[in-house]
């Protein structure tokens, strides 16, 4: 296990995916990057969101994007 696309590929359960989630954070606060904080930021406050991709293995990405099309025909319109 030694990187975020190998924990969401491989990993089918949320709770072992909580386990892998939580090893890679400390590993990545060890390391000390500063370009990590935002990123353990996001996590933190997200976690949950984050861990129900591992339910359905799915995303609200499409949502998103529909969210930003309406968002972008608006300010045209406007």
């Amino acid at each position: 296990m030694s990187n975020l696309s190998w924990i969401y590929n491989q990993t089918k359960d949320k709770t072992v995916a909580l386990i892998r989630l939580a090893k890679w954070d400390k590993k990545e606060r060890q390391a000390k990057f500063k370009s990590f904080n935002s990123i353990a930021r996001t996590m933190s406050v997200h976690y949950q969101n984050i861990l129900n991709y591992f339910d359905n293995r799915s995303t609200n990405a499409s949502a998103e994007s529909f969210n930003a099309k309406i968002g972008s025909t608006q300010k045209v319109v406007e």
